[in-house]
Formats: C-alpha cells, sequence, structure tokens
C-alpha cells in the first residue's frame, strides 16, 4: 500500500455518505472539509487552489484554497446555473473553470481571481440534442470538459446526443465551436483522454460498452475504430465509466460499472488501434472514477457503492492489487498530490 496522500471526492446527499472532501495518506484519509456532493475535484497547476463540483440539482463549483499540510480553505462557490455537474477543468492559462452539468447539458465557464476565488460566469452554454435511448438520451447531458495537449481546443462530451464538440476558448470566457464528432448512435459518450503525442484520442462509451478510437490532428477528431470495454458475451448490464492512457501512451484503463472491472487495452504503436488485453475486479462495487498515483507505477479506483478504494501496482501495463481497498463513502473522484 501507497503513502502517497489523495484527495478524494464523494456523493454526501446519498444514504451512507460522507461529510465532504477527504484528504491522506490513501491508507488514512480523513475529512478535510465540509461541502455537498463534490463529485469531481481538480487542482490549479501551481498547487495553491482546489476546485469541486457540487453535483446538485441547483449545481455549484466551489474554490478551495490548499494549506501547506493540504487542509482545504473555503473560499467561494458560484452557481452553474445548471443541475448536477459532473466534471471540471481548468483553461491552459489558468483563468477560467470549465464544468459540465449533466442533467441540464450545459458548460459552464467561470473566471478564476489571483486569490483563486470564481467570479461570475462568463458563459452557459446550452448543448441541444437527443439520442435512440429514451430513457438516457432525451436530451443532452454534458459529462466531461477537457482541453488538449496543446491548450487550442475544449472539448465538451455529451452523452445525450452522442457528440463530442470541438471548439476555441476566448480570452473573454466564451467557447466558439469550431467542430463536431458524431459518436455511433446510442453509445452515450462519457469521456475522453488523448494520446500524449497528440496522434490520437479516445472515448469511452456508457451507454453500450464501446471505445471509440479516433484519429486526430489540429482540433479534428475521426473515428477509426470501435472496441468492446468488456469480454465478448459478458452478461448482465454494463456502464463504463473513466478513461485513464498510461503516461507512454501503450495503455488505456477503462471503468466496467456492472462487471465491476478495470478493462486495460493495449495501444499499437501509431495510436489508431487497441486490444482489450485484461480485465480486472475493481476491488468493489461500481468503480465511477480511476486516478494514477503521481509516478505512474500505481491505479487507483473509487468504488462508489461499495464505500472503497483500491490500489493496483502497474506492471508493463497489467494492473494486479496492492493491499486491501480502504473505506471511504460513496468515494466518487480521486485526485493524488
Amino acid at each position: 500500500m501507497t503513502s502517497e496522500r489523495i484527495y478524494v471526492g464523494s456523493y454526501t446527499s446519498q444514504p451512507g455518505g460522507g461529510d465532504g472532501i477527504g484528504f491522506g495518506p490513501v491508507e488514512g484519509v480523513e475529512l478535510a472539509v465540509m461541502s455537498a456532493d463534490p463529485s469531481f475535484l481538480v487542482r490549479s497547476a501551481d498547487g495553491r487552489f482546489l476546485y469541486a463540483t457540487n453535483e446538485l440539482e441547483e449545481g455549484r463549483v466551489s474554490a478551495f484554497a490548499i494549506q501547506a499540510d493540504g487542509a482545504l480553505e473555503f473560499l467561494n462557490d458560484q452557481p452553474t446555473n445548471g443541475a448536477h455537474p459532473c466534471h471540471l477543468a481548468i483553461d491552459p492559462s489558468g483563468k477560467y473553470l470549465l464544468s459540465a452539468n449533466y442533467s441540464s447539458g450545459s458548460v459552464a465557464i467561470h473566471p478564476i481571481g489571483d486569490d483563486g476565488s470564481l467570479g461570475t460566469a462568463t458563459q452557459i452554454l446550452q448543448r441541444e440534442g437527443t439520442g435512440p435511448n429514451k430513457e438516457r438520451q432525451e436530451g443532452p447531458h454534458a459529462h466531461q470538459v477537457v482541453f488538449d495537449h496543446s491548450g487550442a481546443y475544449t472539448f465538451d462530451v455529451d452523452l445525450g446526443s452522442d457528440t463530442v464538440y470541438v471548439s476555441t476558448l476566448t480570452d473573454d470566457g466564451r467557447l466558439e465551436e469550431v467542430d463536431r464528432l458524431r459518436i455511433h448512435p446510442g453509445a452515450g459518450p462519457r469521456h475522453l483522454v488523448f494520446h500524449p503525442l497528440a496522434i490520437a484520442a479516445y472515448v469511452i462509451n456508457e451507454l453500450d460498452s464501446t471505445l471509440s478510437v479516433c484519429s486526430y490532428a489540429d482540433g479534428k477528431l475521426q473515428v477509426v475504430q470501435t472496441v468492446s470495454t468488456r469480454p465478448a458475451d459478458s452478461p448482465g448490464e454494463n456502464f463504463p465509466a473513466e478513461l485513464l492512457i498510461s503516461y507512454d501512451g501503450r495503455h488505456l484503463y477503462g471503468s466496467n460499472r456492472g462487471d465491476n472491472t478495470i478493462a486495460v487495452l493495449a495501444v499499437a504503436a501509431d495510436g489508431l488501434s487497441v486490444d482489450l488485453v485484461q480485465t480486472i475486479s475493481s476491488g468493489g462495487d461500481w468503480p465511477r472514477h480511476l486516478a494514477f498515483s503521481n509516478d505512474g507505477t500505481r491505479l487507483y479506483a473509487a468504488n462508489e457503492r461499495s464505500d472503497t478504494i483500491a490500489t493496483f501496482t502497474i506492471t508493463d501495463g497489467t494492473l494486479s492489487p496492492d493491499g486491501t481497498p480502504i473505506t471511504w463513502p460513496k468515494p466518487v473522484c480521486i485526485l493524488p498530490v
């Protein structure tokens, strides 16, 4: 078991939920600060500030100053003018915080002050569209905001309309669309990661347990391969959640909620094809989030429904359990520091 320190985001409104954001070594996480449904966390590039979604019906984003010992001091919060924000990203300039409102299908942009606090939103961008899954795609459902490695383009992933929107972020904090990627109908795209050489991107699809491999250049995505995140003939329902790519770009890691596994996919040298090479128990129930240790030698899995965080050792790309999972109420995001 590692002694690396982590922040843990969680659901507090669920039965059995905790009180806010956890912090500490993996084997000894304790409450750092009270916060309502802090389901996703990001840290500023200089390590001075932490930001959290408050995944509520009247969504908010919260700003915290990080103290020398890792403790969190609440600075302020701002409304996202949408429902259930579930993902955050800080733009490369460090001037803006972008959040994805899942239930309302919108993206909010808030300016970041020199003191780390959040200002009034500069834009609330409402997405439109539906998909063939009548229960899950009755409208837009923004699930992620991410930047490519150059920082020139912003991508917001919409599960409800099977769309990845490509935009540029203006100096005054507004997204201007430049392209769209349509994933196959009913896929339910959730999260996207880029190859470290910026030659490809990968989209994990929640509604049909697939991964879309895309070529990438200058803001343009094109699907070139679609593979399953689970072995053939796997029984029951499954809903993939998080997606990571190794620092060397040779392996992808996806969480399977339902199968309760982590899928490991080997990436070809050109980045444009992948193969499923391992599925391993996530060490609990309903693995919503995955994160690498800072040195890339371990992987953490936040198992929401079993209240456990499992740690895995990475050896030649494949995973093996590292110790007994530790307990934390409703963990849904892990942020190593």
